[in-house]
């Protein structure tokens, strides 16, 4: 990290700290601030990973903003600090520079009401123009809900994409099932389609504001809700967050359980998800048959922890369930079922023509496109972008020799692709974890105490990040919680031009996005 510290420190940062060995902070004035954050995404090739506003008034009359890149030959997450002054809210945008940053500014403007500076589109996520009156910046400190239904609104303005022939279909938000609401706008021109607009937020529920106040358990309980098929991604992350906080080492042990766990989380949804693709297609066998898989790792989670879901199994510190011999010889039967079903699932899958001629080259989003975004996770692995947090911070792995699983043609069948190798990779994985967890206790001794720092999981969609500031009473002051659908779903709208409406059920299951996670 020394070269670039001096790079940054001598030319740029007002400031620099490396707080954690894992996590630098870069503190800039503010005519520095894009410079210093357009230097760092070239430098280092990372989209923006996060990027979040907190309200420091009470402190020191200003706001901060803080944008967050990934030093993968490094190891450390680099945040890049300024101060906005409350006098006059508003800060340079990004987004023209690096377009990653683009839905984090929006998301500020909404939430604390600072405007990004030559944004081209502050259009509001979360808080639906409809709904929300003007001047409700919910997560501002002396923010009181009032009556949201006085006050002046707005409307939503839709792309629109005009000339002979184009019409637009509009689907939802309301749909068939059981799935969460979303608006999708599609404008084709016969059958393909040229633009495709989605509007998100309707199930936002405010959960950075919930975690305001909360104590560090109640506040843990809260994030196994955040987004309800990756709880241990999210509650892992949040719990790493804390532990680095407060400098608890975890022990060798809860870490190798904690492996198990996430691994496990892995593989149901990647069995869901290949029964998902095959069902749009109507390829209802193979959906059956991974409908199965699925749901035997769920009553093996709920053999292993007492709950299919994994809830209630990280605590700060380690893990509240261990894995004795007769819970390993468990697993390890379990699995070789497991493994049965899914060799087949995938020899079905593959056997097949007609399936392999649907996912072949339909939904294709390119590299450039994926990085320009900043899909990452599973999404961006099939696109090429070689990031898991597994592979650069999982010291637990290290031993264990994990392979990436990289795609290449970005199209359906390598999100398809993806997710074969990484289920194959997790029973590899867990395999190895049952055979050579530590001996020792499962939980260190906790005690929290106040400071900040982020924490993270390469959860089964992708990298789940929890910034988090714990206040002197130990509750929380700021949480940040960053889900990695909450750049994916752009992605979606670009992989599907050209292809045909059809196709979209089978390409939107393809990125298999979580609602709730990007509605937080």
């Amino acid at each position: 990290m020394e070269r670039k510290k001096n790079i940054f420190t001598d030319k740029l940062a007002d400031d620099f700290q490396e707080l954690y060995p894992d996590e630098a902070y870069m503190r800039v004035r503010p005519e520095k601030f894009r410079d210093t954050c357009l230097g760092l995404h070239k430098l280092l090739l990372s989209p923006v990973m996060t990027m979040f506003a907190c309200d420091r008034r009470r402190q020191n009359n200003t706001f901060s903003v803080t944008c967050a890149f990934l030093s993968r030959a490094d190891k450390k997450w680099i945040m890049v600090v300024t101060d906005v002054p409350a006098q006059s809210p508003a800060f340079v945008s990004l987004t023209k520079d690096i377009f990653s940053a683009h839905l984090f500014e929006r998301q500020i403007r909404e939430m604390f009401g600072l405007e990004p500076i030559g944004n081209p589109d502050i259009r509001a996520l979360h808080l639906h123009e409809e709904v929300w009156p003007k001047g409700f910046y919910p997560l501002r400190k002396d923010f009181k809900p009032g009556n949201a239904a006085s006050g002046p609104k707005d409307e939503y303005k839709f792309s629109r994409v005009q000339g002979e022939g184009v019409f637009e279909v509009p689907v939802g938000p309301v749909h068939a099932g059981i799935i969460s609401p979303g608006h999708f706008r599609f404008s084709v021109a016969g059958e393909p389609i040229i633009n495709l607009e989605i509007r998100l937020g309707f199930v936002h529920r405010g959960v950075e504001k919930l975690m305001e106040g909360k104590t560090i358990p109640d506040a843990l309980a809260l994030s196994e809700c955040v987004s309800g098929d990756a709880s241990f991604g999210h509650s892992l992350a949040f719990v790493q967050a804390a532990e680095k906080i407060s400098g608890i080492i975890v022990p060798l042990r809860a870490q190798g359980l904690r492996a198990i766990f996430l691994e496990l989380e892995r593989m149901y949804n990647h069995a869901a998800g290949l029964g998902g693709m095959a069902m749009d297609v109507g390829f209802s066998f193979p959906a059956a048959l991974a409908a199965v898989i699925k749901e035997n790792i769920l009553q093996l989670n709920k053999q292993l922890t007492a709950s299919r879901y994994l809830k209630g199994v990280n605590i700060v510190g380690g893990v509240s369930r261990d894995i004795g011999e007769s819970s390993a010889s468990l697993l390890r039967e379990r699995l070789k079922g497991i493994e049965k079903d899914f060799l087949r699932l995938r020899d079905i899958l593959e056997s097949s023509t007609s399936f392999m001629e649907r996912v072949d080259t339909t939904g294709y989003l390119r590299r450039n496109t994926a990085y320009d975004l900043g899909v990452i996770g599973l999404a961006g692995r099939s696109s090429g972008i070689e990031i898991d947090l597994r592979k650069f911070f999982g010291d637990i792995y290290k031993p264990a020799g994990f392979n990436m699983a990289i795609g290449r043609s970005g199209d359906v069948l390598a999100r398809l692709n993806v997710r074969l190798f990484e289920f194959e990779e997790s029973l590899r994985l867990i395999r190895y974890f049952v055979g050579h967890l530590a001996a020792g206790a499962c939980v260190a001794t906790q005690k929290i105490v106040p400071g900040y720092g982020l924490g993270y999981a390469e959860a089964w969609r992708g990298p789940v990040l929890y910034w988090l500031d714990i206040a002197e009473d130990g509750t929380i002051e700021r949480c940040k919680i960053t889900d990695p659908s909450f750049r994916g779903w752009q992605g979606l709208s670009y992989a599907v031009l050209g292809d045909i409406i059809p196709d979209f059920p089978l390409c939107n299951k393809s990125f298999d996005f979580s609602y709730a996670g990007n509605d937080l």
